[in-house]
């Protein structure tokens, strides 16, 4: 079964340099996956954090159906922990501790069935490396442009 993208949080790649990306397993309830499926995640202001040699994603919003049991207390912004190889884990707390690195979200899929976050060891862009960026891509839109009227 292939991966299917669920949601991608673009700012990262706008406002960061992804260097290494990492696939977490999610430890969801089970009305964060009926949720999930249903496409009321939001990524936007989320990040990753590293507490006592543990990974969890903050401000991950994912909001209850109103179909919810009435036993539970939907909470949309609940810390989630991120499952992760012991080696991997490591390496991530050495970069982030060390290098000035910093863990983004960058999006939730579907891998054989399961919820899985993809999550990239990410250094800050600077205001000019945005600006190249923009310059860069408004090139390449320029440029399929201009070669979609040479072929009509």
């Amino acid at each position: 079964m292939s991966d299917k993208l669920i949601l991608e949080n673009r700012k990262a790649f706008h406002d960061y340099f992804i260097e290494e990306r990492y696939e977490a397993g999610l430890v969801l309830n089970g009305w964060e996956v009926k949720a999930i499926r249903a496409g009321r995640a939001q990524m936007k202001e989320s990040y990753v954090v590293i507490r006592a040699a543990e990974l969890y994603w903050l401000n991950g919003h994912i909001s209850a159906l109103e179909s919810a049991s009435t036993h539970v207390q939907p909470d949309p912004t609940r810390t989630r922990k991120l499952l992760l190889q012991g080696p991997e884990i490591k390496r991530l707390i050495g970069k982030v501790e060390q290098s000035g690195y910093t863990l983004m979200p960058l999006n939730l899929h579907y891998r054989q069935g399961r919820i899985k976050l993809e999550i990239g060891l990410a250094k800050g862009k600077k205001q000019h490396d945005k600006r190249a960026s923009e310059k860069e891509r408004e090139w390449e839109r320029e440029k399929a442009r201009v070669m979609r009227q040479n072929y009509r």
